[in-house]
């Protein structure tokens, strides 16, 4: 009986086996048909009348199906009218278009999405979401005052954070979220550094409140955050400027709460936004344990050395 039962047992393995080599082509063979179909479409895009957006679209899906193991990078970008606008834009969309699995949500201080923004970016090629929210009249900065007198952006990143909410789905849509300044310069490496975030990463931005780097400070032997390098009001819950954090998404779907408001107090948006996330014993020190910078230069900042 037991020649008989081992010989059972093998024919139920190999059946077992077979059945899954079987889902398992089949599933790559589906894939491939996505792939392939996806790539008839793009390069058949004059006779189908494609519009501009519809071709992008398709272009980043069969880009996403190739590199489904990366994450996506969600950045929201709040701008305004001025002379240098279309200039940072141009000069932030050729680098972005170096990163792969990104999706830019660009979100104008104006009643309504402008000609200039939006011919942007069509042309840039970029996977994107272009939306318009006004900052109020009261909030407003004037001519003659100092930067720091008023909240910024705080309308077009909250209105960035409602539409991941609105239209991402929680525990089945994967990324990262970074709040992206138009006036920053960034490196490509930051981004690939982004992906490995579980809840929120951290890392140094250069030049900031008249630091050559504001970065955290790092305990050598447990790889935690014990304190922050900045040059204003380092005993901040995070002392951390915009452009050196990004959060895992499924935090942002999960804190609907979570979001930008003129009550916080002048120079803690960041350390009251991030709050809702993490305590300091949770961020994760990216870019070598913060002793490089990767990311952003204000204002021209720079996030590349």
């Amino acid at each position: 009986m037991r020649p008989r039962r081992k010989y059972v047992v093998a024919i139920a393995f190999s059946s077992a086996l077979a059945l899954f080599i079987i889902w398992k082509l089949y599933q790559i063979q589906t894939d491939m048909k996505d792939l392939y179909c996806t790539k008839v479409l793009i390069q058949n895009k004059e006779l189908l009348h494609l519009s501009h957006y519809q071709l992008t679209l398709l272009e980043h899906m069969y880009k996403e199906n190739v590199n489904r193991s990366l994450p996506i990078v969600y950045a929201i970008t709040p701008t305004y009218y001025r002379l240098v606008q279309k200039a940072e834009l141009t000069r932030l969309s050729q680098v972005l278009r170096l990163v792969e699995n990104f999706h830019w949500i660009v979100v104008e201080d104006s009643d309504t999405k402008t000609d200039l923004v939006t011919n942007l970016l069509n042309e840039s090629h970029l996977l994107h979401t272009h939306l318009a929210a006004k900052t109020p009249p009261f909030e407003k900065l004037k001519n003659k005052d100092p930067r720091w007198k008023k909240h910024r952006g705080v309308e077009q990143r909250n209105a960035g954070l409602k539409w991941l909410r609105e239209n991402l789905i929680l525990n089945k849509d994967k990324g990262i979220v970074y709040f992206l300044d138009d006036d920053n310069t960034y490196s490509v490496k930051l981004f690939e550094e982004m992906r490995k975030i579980r809840k929120v990463g951290v890392w140094p931005v250069g030049l900031v409140g008249g630091f050559n780097a504001e970065a955290p400070d790092v305990d050598p032997k447990t790889g935690k955050v014990i304190g922050y390098k900045s040059g204003w009001e380092p005993n901040r819950p995070f002392a951390i400027d915009m452009a050196g954090f990004a959060i895992n998404l499924d935090l942002i779907l999960s804190k609907h709460d979570a979001q930008f408001s003129y009550k916080m107090a002048k120079g803690f948006q960041e350390s009251e936004f991030l709050s809702y996330f993490v305590t300091k014993d949770e961020l994760e020190p990216l870019a070598d344990n913060c002793t490089k910078r990767f990311e952003s230069v204000r204002g021209v900042r720079s996030v590349v050395s």
